[in-house]
Protein backbone atom coordinates (compact mmCIF):
# COMPACT_ATOMS: atom_id res chain seq x y z
CA UNK A 1 0.00 0.00 0.00
CA UNK A 2 1.42 3.57 -1.02
CA UNK A 3 -0.10 6.92 0.31
CA UNK A 4 -0.82 8.91 -2.78
CA UNK A 5 -1.60 12.87 -3.33
CA UNK A 6 -4.56 13.43 -6.04
CA UNK A 7 -4.14 17.31 -7.59
CA UNK A 8 -6.55 17.48 -10.09
CA UNK A 9 -9.75 20.06 -9.40
CA UNK A 10 -11.82 18.32 -12.34
CA UNK A 11 -14.37 16.08 -10.09
CA UNK A 12 -15.48 13.60 -12.00
CA UNK A 13 -11.43 13.08 -12.83
CA UNK A 14 -10.60 13.08 -9.50
CA UNK A 15 -12.93 10.73 -8.18
CA UNK A 16 -11.97 8.42 -11.06
CA UNK A 17 -8.48 8.32 -9.67
CA UNK A 18 -9.38 7.87 -6.13
CA UNK A 19 -11.95 5.74 -6.96
CA UNK A 20 -9.06 3.44 -8.86
CA UNK A 21 -6.04 3.56 -6.67
CA UNK A 22 -8.06 2.53 -3.24
CA UNK A 23 -8.89 -0.01 -5.48
CA UNK A 24 -5.49 -0.84 -5.61
CA UNK A 25 -4.85 -0.57 -1.91
CA UNK A 26 -3.63 2.91 -1.30
CA UNK A 27 -4.51 4.90 1.23
CA UNK A 28 -5.69 8.22 -0.97
CA UNK A 29 -6.14 12.53 -0.14
CA UNK A 30 -7.64 14.81 -2.79
CA UNK A 31 -7.53 18.50 -3.30
CA UNK A 32 -7.77 20.55 -6.50
CA UNK A 33 -5.79 23.58 -5.05
CA UNK A 34 -2.29 23.97 -6.21
CA UNK A 35 -1.50 25.96 -2.86
CA UNK A 36 -3.21 23.69 -0.10
CA UNK A 37 -1.67 20.68 -2.42
CA UNK A 38 2.09 22.28 -1.30
CA UNK A 39 1.34 22.98 2.30
CA UNK A 40 -0.08 18.67 2.55
CA UNK A 41 3.21 17.64 0.59
CA UNK A 42 5.28 19.46 2.39
CA UNK A 43 3.44 18.43 5.74
CA UNK A 44 2.52 15.22 5.52
CA UNK A 45 4.73 11.63 4.10
CA UNK A 46 3.16 11.19 0.29
CA UNK A 47 4.80 8.34 -1.93
CA UNK A 48 3.81 9.11 -5.27
CA UNK A 49 1.70 12.64 -6.24
CA UNK A 50 -0.06 12.54 -9.05
CA UNK A 51 -0.17 16.12 -10.22
CA UNK A 52 -2.49 18.12 -13.10
CA UNK A 53 -0.95 21.45 -15.02
CA UNK A 54 -4.55 23.22 -14.82
CA UNK A 55 -5.65 23.32 -10.88
CA UNK A 56 -6.41 26.51 -9.26
CA UNK A 57 -4.85 28.68 -7.17
CA UNK A 58 -1.10 27.62 -8.54
CA UNK A 59 -0.67 25.93 -11.88
CA UNK A 60 1.07 22.37 -11.63
CA UNK A 61 4.41 24.18 -12.96
CA UNK A 62 4.38 26.36 -9.82
CA UNK A 63 3.37 23.81 -7.72
CA UNK A 64 6.06 21.31 -8.88
CA UNK A 65 9.04 23.64 -8.82
CA UNK A 66 8.15 24.80 -5.09
CA UNK A 67 7.82 21.79 -4.24
CA UNK A 68 11.10 20.19 -5.49
CA UNK A 69 12.57 23.97 -4.01
CA UNK A 70 11.27 23.00 -0.77
CA UNK A 71 13.17 19.41 -0.87
CA UNK A 72 10.66 17.53 -1.05
CA UNK A 73 11.97 14.46 -2.91
CA UNK A 74 8.36 12.78 -3.45
CA UNK A 75 7.84 11.13 -7.22
CA UNK A 76 5.70 13.40 -9.12
CA UNK A 77 3.37 12.17 -12.00
CA UNK A 78 2.00 15.32 -14.39
CA UNK A 79 -1.08 15.11 -15.78
CA UNK A 80 -2.17 17.03 -18.81
CA UNK A 81 -4.44 17.40 -21.78
CA UNK A 82 -1.48 18.85 -23.87
CA UNK A 83 0.05 17.22 -26.05
CA UNK A 84 3.03 19.63 -27.08
CA UNK A 85 6.54 17.50 -26.70
CA UNK A 86 7.77 20.90 -25.28
CA UNK A 87 5.86 21.28 -21.89
CA UNK A 88 6.49 17.03 -21.21
CA UNK A 89 10.44 18.44 -21.53
CA UNK A 90 9.59 21.48 -19.28
CA UNK A 91 8.14 19.01 -16.56
CA UNK A 92 11.00 16.36 -16.68
CA UNK A 93 13.48 19.06 -16.30
CA UNK A 94 11.52 20.98 -13.70
CA UNK A 95 11.79 17.50 -11.43
CA UNK A 96 8.72 15.45 -12.44
CA UNK A 97 9.19 11.76 -12.55
CA UNK A 98 6.60 11.01 -15.19
CA UNK A 99 4.27 12.74 -17.71
CA UNK A 100 0.71 10.93 -18.60
CA UNK A 101 -1.41 12.85 -21.16
CA UNK A 102 -5.32 12.81 -20.68
CA UNK A 103 -7.50 10.92 -21.89
CA UNK A 104 -5.27 7.77 -20.38
CA UNK A 105 -6.34 4.33 -19.81
CA UNK A 106 -7.13 3.32 -15.55
CA UNK A 107 -5.35 0.62 -17.04
CA UNK A 108 -1.70 2.78 -18.25
CA UNK A 109 -1.80 4.68 -15.13
CA UNK A 110 -1.87 1.94 -12.66
CA UNK A 111 1.22 0.69 -14.48
CA UNK A 112 3.32 3.96 -14.12
CA UNK A 113 2.05 4.56 -10.48
CA UNK A 114 3.52 0.53 -10.08
CA UNK A 115 6.60 1.03 -12.08
CA UNK A 116 7.51 4.32 -9.90
CA UNK A 117 6.24 2.80 -6.73
CA UNK A 118 8.54 -0.02 -7.43
CA UNK A 119 12.01 1.83 -8.22
CA UNK A 120 11.26 4.11 -4.93
CA UNK A 121 11.78 1.05 -3.11
CA UNK A 122 14.30 -0.67 -5.19
CA UNK A 123 16.05 2.91 -4.09
CA UNK A 124 15.31 2.56 -0.59
CA UNK A 125 16.24 -0.81 -0.17
CA UNK A 126 20.37 -0.01 -1.62
CA UNK A 127 20.61 2.89 0.88
CA UNK A 128 20.38 0.20 4.61
CA UNK A 129 22.91 3.06 6.54
CA UNK A 130 21.04 6.49 7.46
CA UNK A 131 23.35 8.91 9.46
CA UNK A 132 21.30 10.85 12.25
CA UNK A 133 24.03 12.91 14.31
CA UNK A 134 26.79 10.69 15.45
CA UNK A 135 24.81 7.52 14.87
CA UNK A 136 24.24 5.01 11.94
CA UNK A 137 20.77 3.56 11.91
CA UNK A 138 21.49 0.25 10.16
CA UNK A 139 17.88 -1.00 8.89
CA UNK A 140 19.71 -4.22 7.35
CA UNK A 141 20.54 -4.85 11.13
CA UNK A 142 17.91 -3.39 12.53
CA UNK A 143 20.09 -1.32 15.23
CA UNK A 144 21.86 1.69 16.00
CA UNK A 145 25.17 2.13 16.03
CA UNK A 146 27.03 4.84 18.11
CA UNK A 147 30.75 5.27 19.25
CA UNK A 148 30.97 1.28 18.75
CA UNK A 149 28.37 0.20 20.74
CA UNK A 150 25.32 -1.47 18.79
CA UNK A 151 21.84 -0.86 20.06
CA UNK A 152 19.13 -3.19 18.66
CA UNK A 153 15.66 -1.80 17.66
CA UNK A 154 12.41 -3.24 18.44
CA UNK A 155 10.20 -4.36 15.75
CA UNK A 156 8.23 -1.25 16.67
CA UNK A 157 11.25 1.01 16.86
CA UNK A 158 12.55 -0.23 13.22
CA UNK A 159 8.95 0.48 11.75
CA UNK A 160 8.72 3.97 13.35
CA UNK A 161 12.52 4.69 11.90
CA UNK A 162 11.66 3.76 8.51
CA UNK A 163 8.81 6.28 8.24
CA UNK A 164 10.55 8.51 9.51
CA UNK A 165 13.76 8.10 7.16
CA UNK A 166 11.55 8.18 4.16
CA UNK A 167 9.93 11.79 4.88
CA UNK A 168 13.10 13.83 4.50
CA UNK A 169 11.89 15.84 7.56
CA UNK A 170 8.73 16.01 6.72
CA UNK A 171 6.15 16.06 9.67
CA UNK A 172 4.22 12.86 10.62
CA UNK A 173 0.95 12.81 12.03
CA UNK A 174 0.27 10.42 15.16
CA UNK A 175 -2.38 8.81 13.52
CA UNK A 176 0.05 8.30 10.19
CA UNK A 177 2.71 6.78 12.65
CA UNK A 178 0.18 4.50 13.91
CA UNK A 179 -0.95 3.41 10.64
CA UNK A 180 2.25 2.95 9.53
CA UNK A 181 3.42 1.06 12.36
CA UNK A 182 0.95 -0.17 13.72
CA UNK A 183 -1.35 -1.07 10.67
CA UNK A 184 -4.51 1.00 9.70
CA UNK A 185 -7.39 0.95 11.79
CA UNK A 186 -5.63 -0.09 14.74
CA UNK A 187 -6.52 1.52 17.80
CA UNK A 188 -3.48 2.60 19.93
CA UNK A 189 -3.47 6.08 22.17
CA UNK A 190 -1.40 9.08 21.84
CA UNK A 191 0.42 8.00 24.94
CA UNK A 192 1.92 4.45 23.24
CA UNK A 193 3.31 6.61 20.37
CA UNK A 194 4.58 8.91 22.67
CA UNK A 195 5.99 6.78 24.56
CA UNK A 196 7.67 4.77 21.58
CA UNK A 197 8.93 7.59 20.14
CA UNK A 198 10.73 8.18 24.11
CA UNK A 199 12.39 4.61 23.54
CA UNK A 200 13.55 5.71 20.20
CA UNK A 201 15.05 8.67 21.12
CA UNK A 202 17.02 7.51 23.76
CA UNK A 203 18.45 5.00 21.41
CA UNK A 204 19.11 7.72 19.11
CA UNK A 205 19.90 10.75 20.75
CA UNK A 206 22.95 11.72 22.90
CA UNK A 207 20.76 13.41 25.51
CA UNK A 208 17.04 12.19 25.29
CA UNK A 209 15.49 15.12 27.19
CA UNK A 210 16.97 17.88 24.63
CA UNK A 211 15.94 15.85 21.93
CA UNK A 212 18.50 17.71 18.53
CA UNK A 213 16.73 14.99 15.78
CA UNK A 214 13.25 13.12 16.36
CA UNK A 215 11.62 16.34 17.29
CA UNK A 216 8.09 17.19 18.85
CA UNK A 217 5.94 20.10 16.42
CA UNK A 218 3.86 20.77 18.97
CA UNK A 219 -0.22 20.41 18.04
CA UNK A 220 1.10 18.57 14.70
CA UNK A 221 3.21 15.54 15.21
CA UNK A 222 7.11 14.41 14.70
CA UNK A 223 9.70 14.67 12.72
CA UNK A 224 13.14 13.70 11.90
CA UNK A 225 16.06 16.23 11.62
CA UNK A 226 19.18 14.45 9.42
Amino acid sequence: MARILIVEDEPGIALALEDDLRLEGHDIDVTGDGGIAITKARESAFDLILLDIMIAGKDGFDVLRELRRAKVTTPIVMLTARTQEAEKVLALESGADDYVTKPFSPRELRARVAAILRRTRVSDARTPLLRIGDADVDFERAEIRRGGVSTPLTPLEFKLLQLFAGTKGRILTRDQLIAGAWGPGTFVSDRVVDNHIGSLRRKLEPDAQEPRHLLNVRGLGYRLDV
